[in-house]
């Protein structure tokens, strides 16, 4: 493991394909892929990551079918309950970055009830991205910057990258250093636009059920083999 590997971040796609090759219900993959969750979030501390980011629930999968959305918010309270106790007991800070308002009240209840508890934890964070859009991000950080200047606390001069970064969900967290797509797509998918400007990026064909830490380390292997330029020039 890299030293210089704080932060990875996790498009988590398959599961839906992982049930129709099985020819279940796609409820069966999204349980199933809570397992690959779970010890995505183990490896993670195992290996010491300062980050984990989860790509749990996007802001256009409120337009799925309401049966799914349903089922997946009864998993996720599911989930927050059955495995709050071992957020604790391993030291992990639970944050959710996205639009919580937009969830049910009792999943969005459970949520706030993990993050207070957790929220002394100083190991791994897990931020998990739930409701959450790219561009709604950097929309909302524009609104909360304009919102400083019309104010005044804020001078229009004095706007730059890291004034920018700081408004953003994840502010005070590094970007990540790898970018990981399960499922064998090749593209963001509205995931952390602005953090992920120079990430590295690995894709993988296995679905997100099967991501296994064996998996998990092919694509740390993959990290390490990468030199990190960030648009400069290095010596040759």
């Amino acid at each position: 493991m890299t030293s210089t590997l704080r932060h990875v971040a996790i498009i988590m796609d398959g599961n839906g394909r992982w049930a129709k090759s099985r020819r279940l219900e796609r409820f069966w993959g999204h349980r199933k892929g809570t397992q690959a969750t779970i010890d995505a979030v183990e490896f993670g501390v195992e290996h010491h990551f300062e980050y984990l980011t989860l790509y749990v629930f996007s802001s256009e999968n409120w337009q799925r079918p309401s049966k799914e959305v349903d089922y997946l918010m009864n998993l996720l309270i599911e989930m927050v309950h059955k495995e709050l106790p071992d957020l604790m007991e391993k030291n992990v800070k639970l944050v959710v970055i996205g639009k919580m308002s937009r969830l049910p009240e009792a999943p969005r209840a459970q949520l706030q009830n993990a993050i207070d508890k957790t929220s002394g934890n100083t190991g791994m964070q897990l931020n998990l991205a739930i409701s959450y859009g790219g561009r709604l991000e950097i929309v909302d950080a524009c609104k909360s910057i304009a919102e400083e200047i019309q104010d005044g606390t804020l001078k229009i001069d004095d706007v730059d990258e890291s004034v920018f970064a700081r408004h953003l969900y994840l502010k005070g967290a590094p970007d990540p250093d790898l970018v990981i797509r399960t499922g064998g797509e090749f593209r963001l998918s509205n995931y952390l636009l602005w953090q992920a400007a120079y990430s590295e990026f690995y894709v993988t064909n296995t679905l997100w059920p099967d991501f296994t830490s064996e998996e998990f380390e092919k694509a740390i292997d993959f990290y390490n083999t990468r030199e990190r330029r960030f648009g400069k020039v290095l010596d040759e």
